[in-house]
């Protein structure tokens, strides 16, 4: 689609889109705005950068809600977040290099996609008698740092927020309600979005106009999504979760296969 308004203003729809997303399942929105830009005339190599800057904004505005509730589980960002933005770095540096037009990596995210979506589909049961009042045991801490390398690698190498990594593993790994997966996911992947970002952008790997109208829509439409979980039941919004990301990594992979 050619530059202009039409285009800007459908950018801006699926930014609320991603903004709701994001907010309802602590995860980056990339789901939704990379195949939108894609779609709407962003090139494959290009969108896995520039769906980066309007994370931070979306998850500032969408975790209020749950910070209110006090959901965040600090400890555990505090073990996950440094080593997911150092891993978020080494990502975005290795992304344009790997061979492919962006089509591999495009492929390689749907796959992500439907892992995700079977582990959230089977409902893993938390053990909450690991779990301590302030947040996660300390004989869990190291898979709170596990959980960084993978989400925040994946972050910076596909332009994920790295909440589809996040929020199976916070409950695999950890025994986080889904609830508090999701709340601390939000916060966690906002940090890996920054060093992503200025990758990305050194490499010159961000188209500005696309990114700039999806953050707008996402800064409104955070807080609506985040509302939208915290009035589902926990089993409810595990389902959602995972139906909607194999909806998505189907039509995701099929489209990138096609592509190639």
């Amino acid at each position: 689609m050619e530059t202009g308004l039409l285009r800007d203003a459908l950018t801006l729809v699926a930014g609320v889109a991603t903004g709701i997303m994001s907010g309802t399942f602590g995860v980056g929105g990339a789901v939704i705005s990379t195949p939108a830009i894609r779609a709407l005339g962003c090139t494959a190599a290009l969108a896995v950068g520039t769906t980066l800057p309007s994370i931070l904004p979306g998850a500032v505005t969408g975790s209020w809600r749950y910070r209110q509730g006090e959901l965040i589980r600090w400890q555990v960002i505090a073990f996950t977040a440094p080593s997911g933005v150092v891993a978020a770095v080494v990502g975005a540096w290795v992304s344009p290099r790997v061979p492919g037009n962006g089509h591999l990596l495009m492929v390689l995210t749907a796959l992500l996609l439907m892992w995700s979506a079977i582990n959230m589909i089977r409902s893993v049961t938390p053990k909450d008698s690991n779990i301590e009042v302030d947040g996660v045991a300390k004989s869990k801490n190291i898979f709170a740092v596990l959980t960084g390398v993978f989400a925040g690698g994946l972050s910076g190498l596909l332009g994920l927020g790295g909440g589809i990594i996040m929020v199976p593993l916070f409950r695999k790994w950890l025994g986080l309600p889904i609830k508090n997966a999701v709340a601390t996911s939000l916060i966690c992947v906002g940090c890996f979005a920054v060093p992503g970002t200025i990758t990305h952008a050194l490499e010159n790997g961000i188209d500005w106009r696309f990114a700039l109208w999806l953050t707008a829509g996402v800064v409104v439409s955070a807080p609506l999504g985040s509302k939208m979980a915290l009035k589902m039941s926990d089993r409810k919004l595990q389902r959602v979760f995972g139906l909607f990301l194999a909806l998505i990594s189907v039509v995701y992979g099929l489209g990138e296969l096609l592509a190639l």
